[in-house]
């Protein structure tokens, strides 16, 4: 059974930077407190681009770095909570835009745990020779959903694309995606939604931070054994860019002291399923990671999802 690996990363965030003292202008907050509770000092927010168009320019970089043309790909999957334009799916209008023919289409919800879903369904789909070049998307506008009067929410959020281009691999050569281990917690489901017709995001970030802080370290650890990769062989560890806090509760309970850990959230805040691409492409642009190293992803967020995997650093 042939497997798949990355090729290529790309990234895309908006010019207009937000900082804590510009939030702090239109609502009760300060800079001292949003970095000591969350850790965040800027975020990028959209005027005009909107969620197909941010994840367009990310996927563009990708497939320019990749070496394949839009006519080698057969699949599209772009995670987001947050398009606005529900049909065609995003995934059909990035493919428009990149010249790709006739891919396989499709757009994956499961909030910010969506990229490692879609990279899982994406893997799957070459694993049973149904594709064989992918591009991967998490793309999220969170400014249209953020309640900007409601300081315990606005500080939170960021808008952003990241993507990746999969190939399969060749007989006889290691896979570099390895098995996910995904699932949820649906009974805890109303602690961070986006509900209704003109929603906004409500969270119960408390209930949010004990979940993530305690639920998930075991589930990390188990992609690691999935993978058959020791945590201490782990070279970057890529969460979800919910809370520096939460980073550091989960790190603590992984054996991985060797591994770079990401924390795009200080410059780019939480964007959700963009958060772990966006973070994984800005390690490597940055070389902070071998070619071929084992790398730690792992999403979770609003449903209660979580999904993670290991992957070989392209």
């Amino acid at each position: 059974m042939a497997g798949s690996r990355i090729v290529s990363l790309g990234h895309y965030q908006p010019s207009r930077l937000v900082t804590n003292d510009d939030l702090a202008a239109i609502v009760d907050t300060n800079d001292e407190w949003i970095r000591d509770r969350v850790g965040i000092v800027t975020r990028r927010v959209a005027d005009s681009e909107s969620v197909a168009d941010m994840a367009t320019s990310a996927a563009g970089k990708a497939l320019a770095a990749s070496g394949l043309t839009a006519a080698d790909i057969d699949m599209v999957v772009v995670a987001t909570c947050s398009a606005i334009d529900r049909c065609p799916n995003t995934a059909a209008r990035v493919a428009h835009r990149l010249g790709i023919a006739a891919p396989a289409a499709m757009d994956i919800n499961t909030a910010c745990s969506g990229f490692s879903y879609a990279l899982a369904t994406a893997d799957h789909a070459i694993q049973a020779g149904s594709s064989r070049n992918a591009i991967v998307i998490g793309s999220e506008k969170l400014s249209d959903v953020t309640d900007w009067t409601d300081r315990s929410t606005c500080v939170l959020f960021g808008d952003a694309a990241g993507a990746a281009v999969l190939t399969a691999t060749a007989d006889g050569e290691e896979p570099g995606v390895g098995p996910v281990v995904w699932g949820s917690a649906p009974d805890r489901g109303d602690v961070l939604k986006i509900e209704g017709w003109r929603p906004y995001i409500q969270q119960e970030g408390q209930a949010v931070f004990r979940w993530a802080t305690t639920a998930l370290a075991p589930l990390a650890l188990a992609a690691c054994e999935r993978a058959g990769v020791a945590p201490t062989d782990i070279a970057a560890f890529v969460p979800h860019q919910a809370n520096t806090r939460i980073i550091d509760g989960i790190v603590k309970r992984l054996n991985i002291p060797n591994a770079v850990i990401a924390k795009d959230i200080v410059e780019s805040g939480n964007t959700s399923a963009a958060s772990v691409p966006l973070a994984l492409s800005k390690l490597v642009e940055r070389r902070e990671v071998p070619s071929g190293a084992p790398v730690l992803l792992f999403g979770f967020g609003g449903g209660l999802t979580y999904a993670g995997q290991v992957i070989r650093c392209p």
